[in-house]
């Protein structure tokens, strides 16, 4: 099981719009079965059982002045190491943490509603990546883009995303309170924990003959959800769909390649590439519907697993893209489990689309292109009148009677 994840936004660089990457807590490479098991961090043979990491940290929480926990100490010393790569993917998680994060992509968990992104430096702090629909954040009013600066009266500054989302997380019916910065302002809601499922995938219909399905992160169960709206809407003579993956931070890369394959005939989707291993072309899982017009909808929170569809469908000339530019994240993550039941996370491939370009720092332009500065209706509405026009050019014209696109 693959995992592509970003963690953004990230901030406004050389004139780009924030870019909510892949996942705050989500796509990441390999969860359940699979997982590499490494050995516990800090021993080492023919030292008695301990190391030089062992001792320093032992020293260190016995004698300093400053007091420290051993586990303050030894999580510090893995993410010290996890820098030493360079790898800005790479993560460590608590088992706590871990379970966390296994929960939010299994579709299942107790929370308040939101993808985080950023990596809790100065430079990038936590931000709301996106918000779910219909839950607690979104009926209070927290936005994509809001900056994460308290939680339950404490100052989160220097917090990364699992530790954020672990605060945020808890048993369901109870509150906690967020604190954010909007602009220059700062603002505060009280939040009710609730139990949260497969709430990731919405359909609506935003005009005669047209269909939106919105997916805010590829959770468990997404790709299937999608193909069965998709085959409702045809087998009720829809004219045309609209794919809305604006601030999707990524997910699961099967959930990804399900979806994709639910609106192509055939071929292949992704191709990934992990060191020392032939590339691994993914093909369609099952065929699906490669004639309804189609638009899709992207922006720089668009990231990972999100570009791995939105790439796969342009490069099938299934699909035109309107919108902004997509964050840009090509590379996979794989966890690796420790005995204690921490876990770090390692970038082991990337992928490419069907065409063979790599995404990672360069995104997806769009076809037609909607400054990141105007309101998400304006996109909506570009996106609308495109479809309307690809509606008319196919074969079978006529809102109603179920046109189709040429494979």
């Amino acid at each position: 099981m693959f995992r592509l994840t970003g963690r953004v936004p990230r901030a406004v660089r050389a004139g780009r719009p924030v870019r909510a990457a892949a996942v705050a807590l989500a796509l990441v490479c390999a969860y359940g079965a699979g997982v590499v098991t490494g050995a516990e961090p800090g021993t080492s043979a023919g030292t008695g059982g301990q190391s030089t990491l062992d001792e320093a940290s032992r020293r260190i929480a016995d004698e300093s002045a400053i007091p420290v926990g051993r586990t303050d100490l030894q999580r510090a010393a893995v993410e010290g190491m996890l820098r030493r790569l360079g790898d800005p993917w790479a993560r460590y998680y608590t088992a706590t943490e871990y379970d966390d994060t296994r929960g939010r992509l299994s579709g299942r968990y107790s929370g308040v509603g939101l993808w985080l992104g950023g990596d809790g430096s100065a430079a990038d702090p936590v931000k709301v990546a996106s918000v779910q629909p219909g839950s607690a954040a979104e009926r209070a009013g927290v936005q994509a883009g809001d900056v994460i600066t308290g939680i339950a009266g404490r100052p989160v500054a220097g917090w990364d995303p699992s530790r954020v989302a672990a605060a945020l997380r808890g048993r369901p019916g109870t509150a906690v309170l967020l604190r954010v910065r909007r602009g220059l302002a700062e603002r505060e809601f009280r939040l009710v924990r609730t139990a949260v499922r497969s709430g990731d995938v919405t359909v609506e219909r935003t005009g005669p003959g047209i269909q939106v399905i919105r997916i805010s992160a590829f959770t468990r169960g997404v790709g299937r959800q999608v193909r069965t709206a998709v085959e409702r809407w045809r087998a009720q003579g829809g004219g045309g769909l609209i794919l809305d993956l604006r601030g999707n931070p990524g997910g699961l890369l099967e959930e990804a390649v399900q979806t994709a394959s639910a609106l192509l005939p055939g071929g292949v989707v992704v191709i990934y590439e992990r060191r020392g291993r032939p590339p691994r072309p993914w093909p369609v899982t099952a065929p699906g519907d490669g004639r309804t017009p189609l638009v899709v909808l992207v922006d720089a929170g668009t990231a990972s697993a999100a570009e791995v569809v939105a790439g796969s469908l342009r490069d099938r000339d299934r699909a035109v893209i309107v919108g902004s530019r997509t964050y840009g994240k090509g590379s996979v993550q794989e966890p690796v489990r420790l005995r204690d039941g921490s876990v770090i996370e390692l970038t082991v491939g990337r992928y490419r689309t069907p065409g063979g370009r790599d995404l990672d720092g360069v995104g997806i332009d769009p076809d037609v292109v909607v400054s990141a500065d105007r309101p998400p209706a304006e996109a909506m509405r570009r996106a609308a009148g495109v479809l309307r026009g690809l509606v008319a050019a196919a074969p079978t014209k006529g809102l109603d009677d179920g046109p189709r696109m040429k494979d």
